[in-house]
């Protein structure tokens, strides 16, 4: 997936359809003088339904559909014929998507299984004819009732990125460089600082056909929960990730502080982000000597809360036991 090509934010306005009104037919007939009221029930009006897609990934192919209607209902006929029910409209969105209401921001529902189905406009109900209000005091009703309207929203879709393993670090941390080597991904890697602009997805292939998902996000600056950086704009995507990796590199001053900067950036942006599984992977330890690596694993014993490795995705190194590491986490 190329950066171009993932969409997480749309904005629509959607539109069900009106009912048809019931009919106020009266029924005539040869030799049937005064055949009664025979008007049928208008069709109801179409809805538009919000639904999951697991073969979806972004909201791309929404992008450019901003007006969203469904049909309206059919009017009711003589001989207690009813109209026809509009047509519904779906839009399917990835797992992951939350539908909120533009004006008000209130969250309506979220989309989190295949398939799942949510009617987010509903479609007005057909009037009924004539034939429904025939009594034994009004044997010919000459009314019938009118559908009922349409209803119309403003709706904003974010996609909410559902994955295993989020990727957490600053900048340069090697983040995209290590979902290039542990899955099929192709991110965009340089170096310079802000190299992925847009959250990037890999599949990482497990022993016994066995699979997990990693997100990999913009990197994470001091201040980013106030808007600094690329602000705190795509974090929601590892908020639904069960287990945060934290890439912080080996030749960082501080390691500690780095962990500790980008923990209080998670918390700031929503608290419960610090309930998740966490990890640390000290990257780019190729730099390191066996010397030097054993004096910062003694220093890291004593500092770090949280189990931690140390990899190298350039040199192949740590990677099969970072794997391991993960998987034992997603599954206990």
């Amino acid at each position: 997936m190329t950066e171009g090509n993932f969409v997480d934010y749309v904005k629509m306005f959607v539109s069900s359809g009106n009912g048809g009104k019931g009919s106020s037919h009266l029924h005539r007939e040869k030799f049937i003088e005064k055949g009664g009221p025979d008007g049928g029930d208008g069709g109801r009006g179409g809805h538009v339904i919000i639904k999951g897609n697991s073969n979806l990934w972004t909201l791309l192919h929404l992008k450019f559909k901003k007006h969203i209607k469904a049909g309206h209902g059919d009017h009711g006929g003589s001989s207690r014929s009813f109209g026809a029910d509009g047509e519904d409209v779906y839009v399917e969105v990835p797992l992951g998507t939350v539908v909120r209401d533009t004006e008000s921001n209130e969250i309506l529902f979220e989309i989190t299984e295949h398939n799942e189905e949510k009617i987010i406009a509903k479609g007005g109900k057909g009037g009924l004819g004539n034939w429904h209000f025939r009594t034994s005091t009004n044997q010919t009703p000459r009314y019938a009732q009118p559908g009922i309207p349409l209803e119309e929203r403003h709706i904003t879709l974010e996609l909410k990125v559902l994955a295993d393993v989020g990727l957490v670090g600053f900048p340069n941390a090697g983040k995209s460089t290590l979902l290039s080597v542990i899955t099929s991904a192709k991110p965009k890697i340089a170096d310079y600082e802000f190299t992925t602009l847009k959250p990037n997805l890999g599949i990482v292939q497990y022993r016994d056909f066995q699979t997990f998902v990693v997100a990999d996000i913009p990197g994470i600056i001091e201040g980013a929960a106030e808007g600094r950086g690329l602000g705190h704009y795509f974090l929601r995507h590892i908020e639904r990730n069960s287990i945060l990796l934290f890439l912080i590199p080996a030749d960082a001053v501080d390691i500690k502080k780095q962990y500790d900067i980008l923990l209080d950036e998670l918390r700031r942006y929503n608290p419960e982000m610090l309930d998740k599984d966490r990890m640390i992977a000290i990257s780019k330890c190729d730099m390191l000597d066996d010397e030097l690596k054993a004096e910062l694993k003694a220093e890291l014993d004593n500092e770090l809360p949280i189990p931690y490795l140390f990899i190298s995705s350039v040199a192949q190194q740590g990677l099969t036991e970072l794997k391991d590491a993960l998987w034992k986490m997603l599954n206990t």
